[in-house]
């Protein structure tokens, strides 16, 4: 077992690094305070190769790893966690279009995507389908060449701006194997935006619903066959799952250099309180978590790259951990400052908002635990 990065590795998470620190960071706290979505910093991505990660070179992608993209996603979270999770879902929706759409599909829109000229949700959440995705009720019945599609999507991250929308929607009957995946394109006819949510955290990217009333979207747009969309929304969730993990590390390790710094140069009692052990304990259990949920974290993205029969159970167990302690983590770093923890002059109380959604996105922890105790049983 060898858990050292190779050297294309550290150059991929150095880039990623220098990018957030140079673009996203300087800037993290105004786009938050002012719900800036950066799509100009976001092509700034794209033109380093991290709009089309893991999509095929032939159409500008970059053709990595999911292990490559757990490192990049660790690394961009540390300038901007919300803007890095945004540029994870649009990862997620090109990926799948390159892996389950036809040549034609492949070729319409991923050069644009990996450049991020064109922007991509992807809707799978309804108002009474969360947890429960396979309940989803947005129906597209075909009618000639056309689906027309009606129903709405909630908490869709891009809404409005986003210019191709990757839709779960029931083509057939009830259960998973009645949904089916479409592309909707922004200006199609029936095609409309709910208000822009008021969140927590995530502030730099927006968050609405989509809404399909007499929707007529082209039956070429269909990716793979009716049928197959609850299948490619799930494979495409393993994925986003290690991504919205490496998320929750990358602002976790920043969280954690942020408190020792602080911790170092407090002082109270006449010394600083990196001096008093109960500081001393709680950093150690810090780091120690952070890097445990790190390493099963790349475990599970390699198992991922290797089609292993248990990558979606490690996967689940990966993103449990990670998300969990990402947000523990970041908890104990602003407690360790205090009442300037509690200040928005400090980072702490934007990386807390920040991450605490992503023990809920990607599918809840409690889900997780359904898949990961599924898998365990029914060997």
């Amino acid at each position: 077992m060898d858990f050292a990065l190779t050297e294309d590795q550290r150059a991929f998470f150095d880039t990623a690094s220098d990018f957030a620190a140079n673009e996203l960071a300087p800037n993290a706290a105004e786009w938050d305070e002012k719900a800036i979505f950066p799509v100009d910093t976001m092509r700034k991505a794209a033109a380093l190769g991290f709009a089309g990660i893991y999509v095929r070179e032939d159409v500008g992608g970059s053709a990595l790893t999911r292990l490559d993209a757990a490192l990049i996603f660790e690394a961009l979270s540390q300038g901007c966690t919300s803007t890095a999770a945004y540029i994870s879902i649009h990862n997620m929706a090109s990926w799948m279009i390159d892996t389950f759409g036809n040549e034609d599909q492949r070729q319409k829109w991923l050069p644009k995507l990996t450049s991020m000229d064109l922007i991509a949700s992807y809707c799978l959440t309804e108002p009474s389908a969360g947890s429960d995705a396979a309940s989803l009720k947005t129906k597209a019945v075909r009618d000639g060449d056309h689906y027309v599609i009606n129903g709405s999507k909630a908490f869709i991250s891009g809404s409005g701006t986003s210019d191709v929308y990757v839709c779960m929607i029931r083509t057939g009957g009830d259960g998973a194997g009645g949904v089916s995946c479409i592309v909707v394109e922004k200006g199609t006819p029936g095609l409309s935006f709910g208000a822009t949510e008021k969140k927590m955290g995530w502030n730099s990217q927006p968050t609405a619903a989509v809404i399909f009333e007499d929707c007529r979207v082209p039956v070429e747009n269909l990716i793979g066959n009716e049928g197959d969309g609850f299948k490619i929304a799930m494979k495409g969730l393993d994925g986003g799952r290690l991504n919205i993990g490496a998320c929750s590390i990358g602002t976790a390790q920043v969280a954690l250099d942020t408190a020792i710094a602080y911790a170092k140069d407090r002082q109270q009692f006449g010394k600083a309180i990196s001096t008093f052990q109960a500081t001393q304990f709680k950093l150690a259990d810090m780091a120690t978590e952070l890097e445990a949920a790190r390493l099963l974290l790349r475990q599970a993205a390699t198992k991922l790259d290797q089609k292993s029969p248990d990558a979606t159970q490690h996967c689940a167990m990966a993103k449990r951990l990670a998300t969990d302690t990402g947000f523990e983590v970041v908890n104990q770093a602003l407690q360790i400052h205090g009442g300037y923890g509690y200040l928005k002059d400090y980072p702490l109380e934007r990386h807390l908002r920040d991450v605490r959604v992503h023990q809920i996105l990607e599918g809840t922890n409690e889900i997780m635990r359904v898949i990961i105790s599924r898998e365990m049983l029914n060997r």
